[in-house]
Parts: structure tokens; C-alpha cells; sequence
């Protein structure tokens, strides 16, 4: 990594309380990279070799089992991703693609496993982080079995706008096949699941997404009583 990319990287919620040494030697062993869109960063079963961690871009998770492919997380930076992975020092569950042109630091596993064992800040900021993920797990899980597919995208509009402020108007992040496989649909479905929102607030134009009506969203999504983590 070039020194002059050392103070960005220092400030993630990863490493910013870090004990100096300590992050001196992660960030020194580490790569700061440029991927182009539509690259295979590592796939289902391989080992894990590096912790990824999105600086800029968009990154898809996904799995691919019996002649199907899934959708498991959409990540927007900045965000580390398949830290349960290199934490156990066991292979990857899921396969991992660039959906834009993304910057992401690699920082090798044995590296972060043995810093983690000698610095409290990274081990706290590490338990953070596979808490929320464990989280969202069950968020999505809760959202798959509970819900519909028009409210199940209803509920998933409500927290993207949360994420950003409640804002009423947003792009969808990805094409939006991968919100259909993210979300448990097809495609076909997705664009149903629209038509049905717009009776509930929902304007579509493209992949630009105007909530006219948060109430009447909520009242049809029936979000979950704790708030999304944000």
C-alpha cells in the first residue's frame, strides 16, 4: 500500500482505534486495489485467503448450487466482507463478482488472525462487525419467511431509504435482476411486486425509486419493531 493511502484506510471503523504499531503492520501488509466491474474476486469453496474490505464500488455475493445462482448480499463501501470466513480460517460459503468498478483492500487472513490476538481494538471492532452480520442474517431470514414478495420489497425500499437519511427518492443499487434474486424473486415478479407498490406510494422510473408516501409504504410493508441497524 502507498503511504499516501495509509491515513484513508486508518480511518475505517475496522482499524481507526487501533493501537499504531499494530495498524501500521496490517495496513503495511496490505493491498489497495482497483478491480473493473464484472471480475470474480474468489469463489464458493476456495480458501480464504484475504479479508476484502469495499473502499469504493459494488460488490455481489452470491451462490451457486444445482444450476442456480442466488443473490446473498449486495455490499456498498465501506464494508469489510467474508470476515466469518477469515476469522475460522475455513473455505468461502459464497462467491464473490464486482458489479462496478471497485477499490477494495485485501489484507492477508493469517495476518488479521494474528493481529486480532494481539490487539484488543481490532478484536472489539472485529466482534462488531460478525455481530451485525449475524443480524442481518436473521433480518433476512425473518423477511423471507414472513413476508410477501411485494411487501418484502416494500420493506427492503423503507430500509434503503433509512440508510440514507430517509431520503425520498434513490437509485437502486445494482440492475435490477440482482434486487430480484436478492430478494427471493424473479425477475417477472419483481416487476409485479412494483406495479403492486405503486398503490402504496411507490413511483418507478427506470431504476430511479420516488417514495410519494412513506406511511402508507410502512403500513404495507409492516416493518419489523426493531429498527434496521444503520
Amino acid at each position: 500500500m502507498r503511504i499516501g493511502e495509509k491515513p484513508e484506510i486508518a480511518r475505517l471503523a475496522l482499524f481507526r482505534d487501533m493501537d499504531d504499531p499494530m495498524r501500521e503492520r496490517v495496513l503495511s501488509g496490505s493491498f489497495l486495489q482497483v478491480f473493473p466491474p464484472q471480475l470474480t474476486l474468489f469463489e464458493t469453496g476456495q480458501q480464504a485467503d484475504f479479508l476484502y474490505v469495499l473502499v469504493d464500488g459494488l460488490v455481489e455475493l452470491y451462490v451457486t448450487a444445482t444450476g442456480r445462482v442466488t443473490t446473498m448480499k449486495i455490499v456498498e463501501p465501506v464494508a469489510s466482507f467474508i470476515l466469518a470466513a477469515v476469522i475460522t480460517d475455513l473455505p468461502y460459503l459464497m462467491s464473490a463478482r464486482t458489479l462496478a468498478a471497485s477499490r477494495i483492500l485485501l489484507v492477508p487472513a493469517a495476518l488479521i488472525r494474528e493481529v486480532i490476538s494481539r490487539d484488543t481494538a481490532l478484536m472489539q471492532a472485529t466482534m462488531h462487525e460478525l455481530a451485525l452480520g449475524y443480524r442481518d442474517m436473521a433480518r433476512a431470514l425473518t423477511d423471507m419467511k414472513l413476508r410477501q414478495s411485494a411487501e418484502r420489497l416494500a420493506n427492503h425500499l423503507l430500509e434503503y431509504s433509512a440508510k440514507r437519511g430517509q431520503v425520498s427518492e434513490f437509485d437502486l443499487g445494482g440492475e435490477k435482476r440482482l434486487l430480484a434474486s436478492l430478494l427471493g424473486m424473479t425477475p417477472e415478479n419483481l416487476s409485479r411486486a412494483f406495479g403492486t407498490l405503486k398503490m402504496h406510494g411507490v413511483i418507478l422510473k427506470g431504476a430511479r425509486v420516488q417514495i410519494a408516501d412513506h406511511a402508507a409504504l410502512s403500513a404495507f410493508a409492516r416493518p419489523d419493531p426493531v429498527p434496521a441497524d444503520i
